[in-house]
């Protein structure tokens, strides 16, 4: 049995349980004052919008150059992509690897999971929903890894700035980089997960 069935309804700021009003078109929560829902209002499209944001970013993210390493005058850019395959060459294969994974792995999947959760709660797809709960606290726990690789640029190009030396300069993939992995962030948190079970029909889902 769900709460919204029993007449509760969670605060999103405080997490206090109140008891629904029935003929109230906005409700406060009683303990801390901001307006509760039943449901995050405008949950999906804020999600879509947000993630479709992401998945156009994501392509100028992959094909722009994401820095620039200079070493006595001479450098060239380098797309994250390239950045992978110049470290396996070098014979760097566990950066590299993290690298590939942190920056190519978890955004698609990011994308990829997020736009599956949408698709089947609005399709009312016949997956069971501890899957799909499962799928969402995955991507909202890998989130944050995406920003391993604007971490590590940030660094370079405040400690490697010796002149003509050598230095390390960030590009325009950079920004949409680090665009791709804030808007997937705010989706999982748009995304309202209790709407997963109220699309379950199963009566396993609910045992």
């Amino acid at each position: 049995m769900r709460a919204i069935d029993a007449g509760i309804l969670i605060c999103c700021e405080c997490h206090q349980l109140n008891h629904q009003e029935p003929d109230a078109r906005s409700q406060v929560c009683t303990r801390c004052g901001a307006i509760v829902h039943a449901r995050r209002p405008n949950s999906l499209v804020r999600t879509w919008a947000l993630l479709l944001t992401a998945a156009i970013l994501y392509i100028p993210a992959n094909v722009l150059p994401i820095m620039t390493v200079s070493t006595l005058g001479q450098g060239s850019p380098d797309t994250i992509m390239s950045g992978v395959i110049t470290l396996m060459k070098h014979g760097m294969l566990p950066i590299a690897a993290v690298v590939f994974i942190a920056s190519i792995l978890v955004p698609t999947f990011k994308l990829v999971g997020i736009a599956l959760l949408l698709y089947s709660v609005q399709r009312h797809q016949p997956l069971s929903a501890r899957q799909r709960i499962l799928m969402y606290r995955f991507i909202e726990f890998i989130g944050r890894w995406s920003m391993l690789d604007i971490f590590v640029i940030a660094i370079l190009v405040a400690v490697v700035n010796f002149g003509r030396i050598a230095s390390v300069e960030a590009n325009l993939g950079a920004v949409a980089f680090a665009s791709v992995v804030i808007l997937t962030m705010f989706a999982a948190v748009t995304f309202d997960p209790r709407l997963i079970w109220d699309n379950t029909e199963s009566d396993d889902d609910h045992e």
